[in-house]
């Protein structure tokens, strides 16, 4: 949740057309604060999948199925109306619609809705075969916007006066839900046993992934090349195709990701005790870290310009989510200044959140 926070702020305060990921046009600092947030969509989608599986064992599978549909359905409904279209770009005229994670994060429970129904098992290898195998269909490209829904991003309608772009094609995002329901299992074991386990499949993820990353063969439309330097070299290894995931792309993040679980496993570091409000009101800040973001970037092209109608124009898919206004754009160091001030001041409200949730077990709770 607190990586999130960065690669958004950079959304609304980077330099306009300033790509981290172009190896020709960036520089290591600004590879890396893109390249960490990489981490966050994975095992955002993993660990909704395994705190299914966890839910489902105090409900039926009916209750369970029927709560997995009800909430896909209402993060669909928030990225369609409040998030993308008006926290995001302050306009409601739906001239530029991209279909981002909540959307995906939405479809991926009521897949899982419907897939809890099959034995734990065949869900599990169902989520790990999409996973593995979605990058065997990079070079089938149907002129479909189903297409680009379910795996290519591209356009779903093309304007104007409307265009709608999906951004994180279902499949493999999907795949890595079920996976992760199968990855609840392991918290019913002990804790030796389940410790065991994450680091094991945490280095075996990650030894896989340099091994084939490395060999170029497959898992990637992107491959890595030698580079000027052996920074830049590291820097093309590790530049992965996140839209869609691809099989290096969640094998770099989910790998390093279950060792980490299993460096937390037994109890939540001190320093980061005060961290775990954000995750206990994860929808919740989510939304409201969002338009914090947003009525900064207002507030602060006001100070700069006297003026912050470009904060609220319609934008193209080019200068989303607003159109900067001339020499709109700050250095890192702003960029990271502004990343700590918006989750420090998202700490108490997420607290009231957190604790009303507590004081209040009202069936609307769940939805916040």
């Amino acid at each position: 949740m607190i990586l999130m926070a960065l690669d958004h702020v950079r959304d609304f305060f980077t330099i306009p057309g300033l790509n981290p990921t172009n190896l020709a046009a960036t520089t290591a600092p600004q590879f890396f604060t893109r390249w960490i947030t990489h981490f966050c969509a994975p095992v955002f989608f993993c660990l909704m999948g395994t705190s299914a599986f966890l839910s489902g064992q105090r409900r039926t599978r009916s209750e369970l199925s029927g709560f997995l549909l009800t909430r896909g359905l209402w993060l669909i409904v928030l990225e369609l109306t409040l998030v993308r279209c008006f926290a995001y770009q302050f306009n409601i005229d739906y001239q530029v619609t991209l279909l981002l994670v909540l959307w995906a994060l939405g479809w991926s429970l009521v897949a899982l809705s419907a897939l809890v129904w099959l034995p734990t098992w065949l869900l599990t290898t169902i989520g790990l075969v999409m996973i593995a195998g979605h990058n065997a269909l990079d070079s089938f490209r149907p002129a479909s916007g189903l297409w680009n829904i379910l795996h290519a991003p591209g356009f779903v309608v093309t304007g104007p006066p409307f265009t709608v772009f999906a951004s994180y094609p279902l499949i493999p995002w999907i795949g890595v839900t079920a996976a992760g329901y199968g990855l609840g299992q392991i918290y019913l074991w002990d804790t030796d046993r389940r410790r065991r386990f994450l680091l094991v499949a945490g280095v075996a993820i990650t030894i896989g992934f340099v091994v084939l990353r490395w060999s170029n063969v497959y898992g990637d439309p992107r491959p890595w090349a030698a580079q000027s330097t052996a920074l830049f070299s590291l820097l093309s290894f590790l530049n992965l195709n996140k839209y869609p995931p691809s099989l290096l792309f969640l094998m770099m993040t989910l790998g390093p990701a279950l060792l980490f679980l299993r460096t937390v496993d037994r109890q939540t570091p001190r320093f980061l005790q005060r961290a775990r409000v954000y995750g206990q009101t994860p929808l919740f800040y989510f939304v409201l870290h969002f338009f914090t973001i947003h009525v900064l970037a207002v507030v602060v092209c006001y100070a700069k310009y006297g003026a912050v109608h470009w904060m609220f124009e319609s934008p193209d898919l080019g200068n989303y989510p607003f159109t900067p206004p001339p020499g709109w754009g700050f250095p890192l160091p702003v960029i990271y200044a502004i990343w700590i001030g918006v989750v420090v001041a998202m700490y108490s409200a997420c607290l009231w959140m957190a604790r009303l949730k507590a004081r209040r077990r009202a069936w609307w709770t769940s939805y916040v």
